[in-house]
């Protein structure tokens, strides 16, 4: 399960070093894709991102297509190299606009990358969504 953040640099070639720990959980090679929501990228194991093709072929097919094409088309299947640095697609930074820096975020079942003042106004127009969370909670 990945948890916890950092704020990494992103190299001029679109590299991001990835925490260990998550490198460790991801395996030799896993996936970074377009993100569901917000505008981020997120990295999940292969089987995480087979578990969700599956999921996203399970539903009506003009649903499926939708889905294929801002998830499936976007998908890339990466190695860290021997630092371990992941390379991130121009088209993947340019939609997360990330610039020189990245805010890696563990997400329990992926990891998700984000530019930090993207990430902050998300937050910010979610606030209430995250108070009525909490409000489920009963904490």
């Amino acid at each position: 399960m990945f948890s916890g953040m950092s704020i990494n640099s992103i190299d001029s070639k679109g590299r991001v070093v990835l925490p260990a720990k998550f490198r460790e959980e991801l395996g030799e090679s896993f996936y970074v894709a377009r993100g569901f929501k917000g505008g981020c990228v997120q990295v999940m194991s292969a089987q995480t991102f087979g578990e969700i093709s599956e999921a996203i072929m399970s539903l009506p097919a003009d649903k499926a297509m939708a889905l294929q094409y801002v998830f499936t088309a976007t998908a890339v299947e990466v190695t860290p190299n021997a630092q371990g640095r992941v390379s991130i697609p121009q088209a993947l930074r340019e939609y997360a606009d990330l610039g020189s820096e990245a805010l890696v975020i563990g997400m329990n079942n992926r990891v998700e990358i984000w530019s930090k003042p993207r990430f902050d106004s998300f937050l910010a127009a979610n606030q209430g969504i995250i108070d009525e969370a909490l409000g489920l909670l009963r904490l």
